[in-house]
C-alpha cells in the first residue's frame, strides 16, 4: 500500500541517502544555506527530522527538543535505514487522517513537511559540500504548495526566511527554494 505522501518520500529518500553517503568527516565543519549551521549540526538536525517524522505519521508526540548527535559509527547506513521507515511509515492511508496532535495542523500538511525537509535539507547539505542534487518534479510540485498553504506561517515561526529573489535562468527548484528564502546560487566560500 502506498499514498501521495510515501511516493513523494520513497522518490527523495534515495537522493537524500546519496548526498548524505557523500558527505566525508572532514567536511562536518562546513557551513550550509542554513545560517548558524554547520554540516554536522544539519546532518543531525535532518536526521532527527527523519525519525520524528516517523512519529508524527502515528499521530505521536515527538520531543523535537532532543537534537543529541546521532553521528556514531555507521551513521550513514543507519540513516538508509531510517528513510526507508519514514517512507513505510507514511504508505498507511491512516497515516494522513486528521489532525497531528503534536503541531494541530492536518496530517496531510504534516507529511508535506516531511518531503519538504528531506529535499530542502538534502539541496542543503549538496549545496555545501559540492554533490549534486536534483528534486522529482512532483516534489517540487509540493514545495510550492506547502509554501502556498504554509509559506507566511513557516517564515513568522524562523522555520524559512523571507523570499530572495531567482535568477532568470532559475530551476523549477531553485524557485522553489527561493520561495523558502534559500539563496539558489549559496556556495561555501
Amino acid at each position: 500500500m502506498t499514498t501521495k505522501t510515501s511516493e513523494l518520500l520513497a522518490d527523495a529518500a534515495p537522493r537524500a541517502v546519496a548526498v548524505v553517503r557523500g558527505i566525508s568527516d572532514d567536511q562536518f565543519d562546513l557551513p550550509t544555506p542554513c545560517e548558524d549551521y554547520t554540516v554536522r549540526v544539519l546532518l543531525n538536525h535532518l536526521f532527527h527530522a527523519v525519525v520524528n517524522f516517523q512519529t508524527m505519521a502515528a499521530r505521536q508526540p515527538v520531543d523535537l527538543t532532543d537534537e543529541g548527535d546521532l553521528l556514531t559509527d555507521g551513521w550513514r547506513e543507519r540513516f538508509a535505514a531510517e528513510t526507508q521507515r519514514l517512507v513505510q511509515a507514511w504508505a498507511d492511508p491512516a497515516a494522513l487522517e486528521g489532525v497531528s496532535p503534536g503541531t494541530g495542523l492536518p496530517q496531510e500538511t504534516v507529511g508535506d513537511m516531511a518531503v519538504t525537509d528531506l529535499t530542502v535539507h538534502a539541496w542543503d547539505l549538496a549545496r555545501a559540500t559540492g554533490q549534486p542534487y536534483e528534486a522529482a518534479p512532483a516534489t517540487i510540485a509540493t514545495l510550492n504548495a506547502f509554501m502556498d498553504r504554509m509559506g507566511e506561517t513557516s517564515r513568522q515561526m524562523g522555520t524559512f526566511a523571507a523570499p530572495v529573489a531567482a535568477p532568470p535562468d532559475a530551476t523549477e527548484l531553485d524557485r522553489a527554494l527561493a520561495r523558502m528564502g534559500r539563496d539558489p546560487g549559496w556556495s561555501p566560500s
